[in-house]
């Protein structure tokens, strides 16, 4: 147990070194867990999912063993953890700095267009977290956990019952049961918030959802910023947080259709601009949430 690093859904991640020296995670399913099908499904298609994509913001998978008494993936080590960690532990978020913090979100949105729209059929993940989003020496952002993660097929209403994190999913996965791309980019769209604020925007979706605009009417955005972290000083680090807030933003759009699509997205960061060049204690979250970025692109509709 010394060397256990984790216990996710199903299963335990430990840190292990192999005699070569290199450091792997190593997840095990248990034997107890294993006997559960629900378990046993989600371990398989986790491997499947892993064995077959290859995405540099997406966790590498070195082997597998698959035995009625002894089932383990080994994938690549993550020397800082997940995002959920560096975020909750004050020491490890003044590690992530306003420039770590926009290349993660940078990394997550290019592994989700990569999944949505490079993958035939398209993969939606389900379970976009804090949790999800593990973090290398350099503070690399990868994705992991593809327990719940579903092939689209055209063919088929894409119907399934819920999965994911609480807080993170889509509210017509909720009441429809059908799971689309766009569930994805609204679980994006609340990481996104929980990286510029440091904790999980509950509060703000909230008053974002509300009917009175007046409650975000005067609201600043440096006021919402992650308070262990200084405030930007350079014009170039406030435009990329006011960039990113844009687009969390429209990825929380109640109406699915309204949603920017993740390639959208992950080309907009490929020529990051700023889109209001105001400092942060000027530019309001109704600014943000009614910018037209995003709105007039027939793509999404």
């Amino acid at each position: 147990m010394k060397y256990c690093i984790g216990t996710g859904g199903y299963g335990s991640v430990y840190r292990a070194v192999l005699p070569s020296g290199k450091i792997v995670a190593l997840k095990k399913l248990h034997q107890l867990e294993a006997e559960q099908p629900p378990y046993d499904t989600s371990f398989r298609n986790e491997i499947q999912f892993l064995t077959e994509i290859r995405h540099k913001n997406i966790v590498k998978i070195n082997g597998f063993c698959l035995h009625n008494r002894c089932m383990f993936l080994i994938y690549e080590y993550m020397e800082n953890g997940s995002l959920f960690y560096a975020l909750s532990i004050d020491e490890e978020s003044m590690e992530l700095d306003w420039t770590k913090r926009v290349n993660i979100v940078k990394g997550v949105a290019h592994a989700l267009s990569y999944m949505h729209h490079d993958c035939n059929p398209p993969i939606v993940h389900r379970d976009i977290s804090s949790n999800n989003v593990l973090l290398n020496w350099k503070w690399e952002a990868f994705i992991s956990d593809f327990g719940t993660a579903r092939l689209l097929d055209p063919d088929s209403s894409n119907r399934t019952v819920i999965v994911g994190t609480y807080g993170y999913i889509a509210p017509e996965h909720a009441y429809s049961l059908v799971v689309t791309e766009k569930c994805d980019v609204y679980s994006f769209g609340v990481l996104t918030l929980k990286i510029l604020i440091g904790k999980h925007p509950g509060e703000l979706l909230s008053t974002l959802s509300s009917s009175a605009p007046s409650s975000v009417q005067n609201v600043m955005l440096n006021e919402i910023l992650d308070a262990r972290l200084s405030t930007p000083r350079s014009r170039k680090m406030a435009g990329d947080i006011a960039f990113v807030a844009v687009i969390a933003f429209a990825c929380l759009r109640a109406k699915p259709k309204a949603r920017p699509t993740m390639k959208l997205v992950s080309q907009e960061f490929l020529h990051i601009k700023s889109p209001i060049s105001m400092p942060l204690h000027e530019i309001s979250l109704i600014e943000l949430k009614n910018h037209k970025m995003f709105m007039c692109d027939e793509s999404h509709r």
